[in-house]
């Protein structure tokens, strides 16, 4: 008799890529069945977790809603007047929970205070107030004054008021007496001119308040006033913008057949212009020869100047570089060639003199807008119209290697001028490998140096 085995199953592959014998399932294995009890406190869990979210939700709208309606109550508490408001609430809850009486006096006395304090926030004026500045537009070092007058618009006399006034970083105070029905009270202030900066006056309040400033009530009354203060320019002559003489155009390299600028003849090729043909020459020759032109192009200057920190060495050198763009800007738009004039962070005006002026009074240094000047000037000029001159304008510590770099953004038919400013050096130009590179020690000496700069 022969034994004999039952065959084995094939192996199958795992999930793990080894082959084994495949197990049979137990016949009487049952489905798994979950557990109600989990399947309760899951729904349990789901519907508290969403009770407490509709909660919260509702109460962060009802508390919103308490807020807003005590804003105008809540407002008119200082900083100083909440610590003594907790100051109170907690000297009299040591006082109730230890017994001690000290701190009860302590409570009802920072109560009082309070209490009194509500007394100074009433009362309520009617006035119209107007600021002027004279004038709204002056140079760096030059006085300004300005004027608020204040008039009781109200048919009964005004109590006394104090009323401050914003000027720049700096706040004045005035106290306004008494006023009649319709009348006037007026007060002058100077405003501090020493730096180019755009300076805000405004807006006058009024305030209301104990002399501890536990409360603090304001009335706003009116706008925002700017004052331009202009940078330090250096008139220069019209002669010292021949950097963009333009008559006809500047005559640029590129060979064209329809032009003013004549450059040389060639051989007629099928499709010349017959006007274009110089017979004289072409009788002589016994061929057809036609003329070439050098294309003229409107000129077009495009000053690229720089408020990155790292390029200055100090403040007055940011503030001369920034004369330095100011003073050539304004003669070009005096002038009527079209310019362009960039920054990192705002391209300027050349409508007008005073709104180009009025632009330079807002720049400010910047700090890491690019990662070096070539990319500054190239994401800055894209956009605008091929120059014809370009000026960079920079600080001592930008060195000659970025002028140089920036230069190549622009086509070989472009004439391209660094200015660095270096406040106190001497001025000069220099030449480096083609590129003027123009420094300027003092807004003084650029009319003279720019006599002598050509393209």
């Amino acid at each position: 008799m022969t034994n004999s085995t039952a065959p084995e199953r094939p192996a199958a592959p795992l999930r793990d890529g080894v082959t084994g014998t495949v197990t049979p399932e137990r016949p009487d294995a049952a489905p798994r069945v979950p557990s109600q009890a989990a399947i309760a406190l899951r729904g349990l869990w789901r519907a508290v977790a969403g009770g407490v979210r509709n909660a919260l939700r509702l109460s962060g709208q009802a508390l919103g809603r308490v807020f807003g309606f005590a804003a105008p109550v809540t407002s008119v508490v200082s900083p100083l007047g909440w610590i003594v408001l907790a100051g109170a609430v907690v000297s009299f809850a040591l006082s109730r929970i230890f017994g001690w009486i000290e701190f009860g006096f302590v409570g009802a006395t920072l109560a009082a205070a309070l209490l009194v304090a509500v007394a100074f926030v009433f009362g309520r004026a009617n006035f119209s107030v107007h600021i002027e500045l004279n004038p709204h537009r002056v140079v760096a070092g030059e006085r300004a004054l300005g004027r608020m007058l204040v008039t009781n618009v109200a048919a009964k006399p005004s109590i006394p008021s104090r009323m401050e006034l914003p000027v720049g970083g700096a706040v004045a105070e005035f106290v306004v007496p008494v006023l009649a029905p319709g009348a006037e009270h007026d007060e002058l202030f100077a405003v501090p001119t020493h730096r180019r900066a755009v300076i805000v006056a405004g807006p006058a309040i009024t305030v209301r308040g104990d002399q501890l400033g536990l409360l603090r009530r304001t009335v706003r009354w009116t706008d925002e006033v700017e004052l331009f203060v202009h940078p330090v320019t250096a008139r220069l002559a019209p002669s010292a913008s021949g950097l963009v003489r333009d008559l006809e155009g500047e005559v640029t390299k590129t060979i064209t057949n329809d032009d003013i600028s004549f450059h040389a003849l060639r051989s007629y090729e099928p499709g010349d212009a017959l006007r274009n043909v110089h017979w004289r020459t072409s009788a002589r020759t016994g061929q057809l020869m036609v003329r070439q032109f050098e294309e003229t192009r409107r000129s077009q200057l495009t000053i690229v100047h720089t408020t990155d920190r790292a390029a200055y060495a100090s403040e007055d050198e940011f503030e001369l570089a920034i004369s330095i763009t100011a003073s050539i800007g304004v003669q070009v738009v005096r002038d009527g060639t079209r310019m362009s004039i960039v920054s990192e962070r705002m391209p300027l005006s050349t409508a007008t003199p005073t709104s180009l002026l009025d632009d330079t009074s807002r720049l400010v240094e910047t700090s890491g807008d690019h990662a070096n000047l070539r990319d500054f000037a190239r994401d800055a000029t894209k956009r605008l119209p091929p120059p014809s001159v370009v000026m960079i304008v920079g600080g001592s510590q930008v060195p000659l290697a970025d002028f140089r770099a920036a230069e190549t953004v622009f086509g070989l038919d472009t004439q391209t001028i660094g200015f660095r400013a270096e406040f106190g050096a001497p001025s000069r130009i220099a030449k480096v490998s083609g590129l003027t590179v123009v420094t300027i020690g003092a807004i003084g000496d650029l009319p003279r140096v720019m006599r002598r700069v050509r393209p």
